[in-house]
């Protein structure tokens, strides 16, 4: 069992805890590729809710970049493309997605919480996503569906970091609420879970959730495979010291 996800399986319920704290629950491909085996194995298990949160101070700090100058431009590439599937499994489950966020998320951990269906962040939670500005596109159509084209040219061009209420005003997350409250929260999503027969709520999520995954992972691929990645990657990492 890989430690850098902690899964538990209560009834119907799918718990995912990140749990590489020490990284501040930075993506490693080990830990996508865990996150991914867990999110299909929910398909054939019963799953009606699945409940995203991470170990430490943050939730998600995104991309791991430990020791990329190390990795091909190639291997490189395939990260961010299982990444973007990982979220696309999520975000085109058949069951409903609970993402507990709190800390300063980053990226590819912002992403992951847009991809769940009901997003809870802690007050004082922020969240920043600076793809664009390595040149790597990822998630794009997914968070104009949440937050609409106007604000997601704003956050994304600017790569700028927001806070939890921001989030809730433009509908990134769909409640603050702080640590203590999320037992009861978590109570009642998974009420609200058994209302629909499994078949009728994946039905009326595939009728209600717009497919764009072809074209969304066409995107990253031309973004990540276009060569100088490393180097896009190192200059931003150097502005950013």
């Amino acid at each position: 069992m890989n430690d850098e996800l902690i899964r538990k399986h209560e009834g119907h319920v799918t718990r995912l805890t990140l749990n590489r704290p020490q990284k501040a629950n930075a993506l490693s491909a080990s830990l996508v590729e865990a996150l991914l085996n867990a999110v299909e194995y929910a398909h054939t298990d019963g799953t009606r809710l699945m409940i995203l949160e991470g170990a430490g101070a943050h939730f998600c700090a995104g991309f791991d970049f430990t020791g990329y100058l190390e990795q091909s431009e190639g291997d490189l590439a395939l990260r961010f493309i299982r990444i973007e599937t990982l979220l696309q499994q999520l975000y085109h489950a058949p069951f409903e997605t609970l993402a507990l966020a709190h800390g300063r998320n980053f990226g590819a951990g912002a992403d992951l919480v847009a991809s769940c269906g009901v997003r809870v962040a802690a007050p004082g939670t922020t969240f920043r996503m600076p793809g664009l500005r390595f040149g790597v596109v990822l998630g794009t159509r997914r968070l104009v569906h949440r937050i609409g084209a106007e604000n997601a040219r704003d956050i994304l061009s600017a790569s700028r970091t927001f806070d939890a209420d921001e989030a809730l005003k433009m509908k990134f997350v769909t409640r603050i609420a702080a640590p203590a409250e999320w037992p009861a929260l978590i109570a009642a999503t998974r009420a609200s879970c058994e209302l629909l027969a499994p078949a009728a709520s994946a039905a009326l999520h595939y009728q209600t959730v717009t497919d764009t995954r072809a074209e969304d992972l066409a995107a990253l691929a031309i973004s990540v495979s276009t060569p100088g990645l490393k180097e896009r990657i190192r200059l931003f990492r150097e502005s950013n010291k």
